[in-house]
């Protein structure tokens, strides 16, 4: 075993997020590591005498580190903390594999249930259908309109279900497939490949939109290996360029009151989820199209659906006994 003396607990953290980083998680997945375990680390020095950066990884007892999760756990949600939980028992894990420390004190912190995000769909029976017609008309008051791109993006996260990540991901060589069998192929979470269908009104979208880059930045702008969206520079879009373009499109078309909050960009792709599980998609379809881990979490489009719900209650015969006794009005 590593002489743990010599060891601060600050040089490990680094160490576990640099192990970490091999696995390719997002910047700000480990944004969040650091984030969970400086925090909680900072919450055992101001209960020791010693000074952050003093703090050996024997100071952190079952015993202390019970108090400091306490501690933490006060002001924030479930959620929060129990993420905070699995990035510590992580780095534990770690340390242990690496011969830092005999043990893992974490099983004996207490942890809040995890529970799955409910799905926020776009609010509204026909919302997906007003954002794509609005996006495709040319609006008079934008500096630079460019309707064939707006509505490739918002086509591609309702009708794929992709995350802003996979979204910044693909490429153009990254849709490929005969006609009528044509597909997008994406880079999930965790590097984890995945193929969606797309349909030929799909498919059509984006060709038209190639077709308008080619227009506006030439035909060396659509090679095989370039971003597949881009900014009215023609530069690889980022995630705020992302995010400002779709609320945009919100604004444009009148309904910012119908997005849920906290899942802007998000919810097209809870919308494209949602209604699948409307139409009847198995949990395990909803899995393989949104790229889940955990067939668990698409199993709570299907809980949540309306329009479901509505066919299992109009199912109940006891419903019919009610025909006739009230006179209409």
């Amino acid at each position: 075993m590593h002489d743990k003396q010599d060891e601060s607990l600050g040089v490990l953290i680094e160490e576990f997020l640099t192990a970490r980083a091999t696995r390719k998680p997002s910047p700000h997945t480990l944004a969040a590591y650091r984030r969970d375990l400086h925090a909680v680390a900072a919450l055992v020095a101001e209960a020791t005498p010693l000074p952050l950066d003093s703090l050996s990884i024997t100071d952190l007892s079952p015993r202390v580190m019970r108090a400091a999760f306490a501690r933490f756990a006060a002001p924030r949600a479930p959620a929060s903390v129990h993420r905070a939980w699995s990035t510590w028992n992580s780095f534990f894990t770690f340390l242990v594999a690496d011969g830092f420390v005999a043990g893992n004190p974490m099983p004996a912190v207490g942890r809040p249930r995890a529970l799955l995000p409910q799905p926020k769909p776009l609010r509204g029976a026909d919302t997906p259908e007003v954002l794509l017609a609005s996006a495709a008309r040319d609006d008079g008051r934008q500096r630079d309109p460019w309707p064939e791109r707006d509505v490739a993006v918002l086509a591609v996260a309702l009708c794929a279900g992709l995350r802003l990540s996979e979204l910044l991901a693909l490429r153009v060589d990254s849709l490929g497939g005969r006609p009528g069998e044509r597909r997008v192929e994406v880079v999930g979470k965790g590097g984890r490949p995945r193929v969606v269908p797309i349909e030929a009104d799909l498919d059509r979208v984006l060709l038209d939109y190639l077709d308008s880059r080619v227009r506006r930045f030439g035909s060396r702008s659509v090679r095989p290996g370039s971003a597949l969206l881009v900014d009215r520079q023609g530069e690889p879009l980022r995630r705020g360029g992302l995010q400002y373009l779709v609320e945009s499109c919100y604004r444009r078309a009148g309904i910012g009151d119908r997005v849920p909050r906290g899942a802007r960009l998000h919810a097209l792709r809870h919308t494209f989820a949602t209604r699948l599980a409307e139409d009847g998609a198995s949990a395990a379809e909803i899995m393989r199209l949104l790229g889940h881990a955990s067939l668990a979490s698409s199993q709570t489009y299907i809980e949540v659906t309306a329009g479901q719900q509505r066919d299992a209650v109009r199912a109940n015969r006891t419903n019919r006994a009610l025909a006739g006794l009230v006179p209409p009005g």
